[in-house]
């Protein structure tokens, strides 16, 4: 076998073990598809470059790695893009060594080149005003898009996370939502009455009829159904917000994230603590919390330069 071919043959092994982690992402770490799909995609790019560059991926060095980064840079990929690149190398590696399929893990000793701080874009609640007052609220339609709009911003959900809502997972009565977040963690959310109200009317008259759209089968369990009947995706919902975005004239890089943000920022702003934020958000760390801190204290400073006399 020539040289030419034994790396091949390597290759072939290791693209294995790719696909083996691919799998244990999605059936025990419990990743959405969309994640596993993000990982599968930056995977294949770098088992691309490997191939193409001769490196053993097997043994692969520090230096190695940090070509490839470099190659990622040239060619014209954003800091943060490049990051996401190399979360998913480290990660791979991490899982090899413990696998006892590697021996060395060089991405675990390779720095992850720096982001510029940037704060969240936020709404007020006046623009969330507007998002509604978009909705017709005589159609099934709008009184869909006024209900997820009213519980977007009152729960701070992800919209990946509000289109696997069903509607068992919203309680009435109760005043909650359970929400499935990463890794499938669930959490239990407050819901103030305006929003349950917007849900009440929903589920009573809108839902049903949006439900009976159905073409054969079940009619399904999705609490945001889709003119068809169908549940509602993540990608279907963004439209939905981006079209009231639109509609209300408001800044059209706004997008549901962004009403997350605003969430948080409101809470820590009335007084909530950083914990209860964390748990409410469900980050797994309380260092993607903090960056709120940092926004509420700009709005203050903000507040300040054009309420006091001086502040100019």
């Amino acid at each position: 076998m020539s040289s030419a071919e034994a790396r091949e043959a390597e290759q072939e092994v290791f693209d294995g073990y790719v696909r083996d982690y691919l799998d244990y992402l999605a059936s025990v770490r419990n990743l959405s598809q969309n994640t596993v799909r993000s990982y599968a995609t930056d995977l294949e790019a770098y088992c691309s470059w490997v191939r193409r560059e001769g490196v053993s991926a097997a043994t692969v060095s520090h230096r190695s790695l940090r070509r490839y980064l470099a190659e990622l840079t040239r060619a014209g990929y954003s800091t943060r893009t490049v990051n996401r690149h190399l979360s998913a190398v480290r990660g791979l590696y991490k899982w090899l060594i413990g696998q006892g399929r590697v021996s060395s893990d060089a991405a675990a000793a390779l720095a992850s080149p720096k982001i510029a701080k940037t704060l969240p874009r936020t709404m007020t609640d006046i623009d969330v005003s507007s998002l509604v007052a978009t909705c017709d609220q005589s159609s099934p339609e709008g009184a869909r898009d006024r209900a997820f709009i009213e519980l977007l911003y009152a729960t701070g959900a992800r919209i990946s996370e509000i289109s696997r809502l069903d509607v068992r997972d919203v309680d009435l009565r109760q005043a909650q939502a359970r929400l499935f977040g990463k890794g499938s963690k669930e959490r239990i959310v407050p819901v103030y009455p305006r929003a349950l109200g917007a849900l009440a009317s929903y589920l009573e008259s809108s839902r049903p009829q949006l439900a009976a759209r159905t073409k054969g089968g079940s009619p399904t369990t999705a609490l945001f159904v889709s003119v068809r009947g169908n549940r509602m995706s993540a990608d279907a919902l963004r439209t939905c917000f981006e079209r009231h975005v639109a509609m209300a004239g408001l800044d059209g890089g706004l997008t549901p994230h962004a009403m997350r943000h605003t969430y948080a920022t409101e809470l820590l702003s009335g007084g909530a603590d950083l914990r209860s934020v964390q748990e409410l958000l469900g980050h797994e760390s309380l260092a993607t919390t903090q960056i709120y801190t940092h926004l509420s204290v700009e709005r203050l400073k903000e507040a300040t330069r054009q309420a006091h006399p001086r502040g100019e």
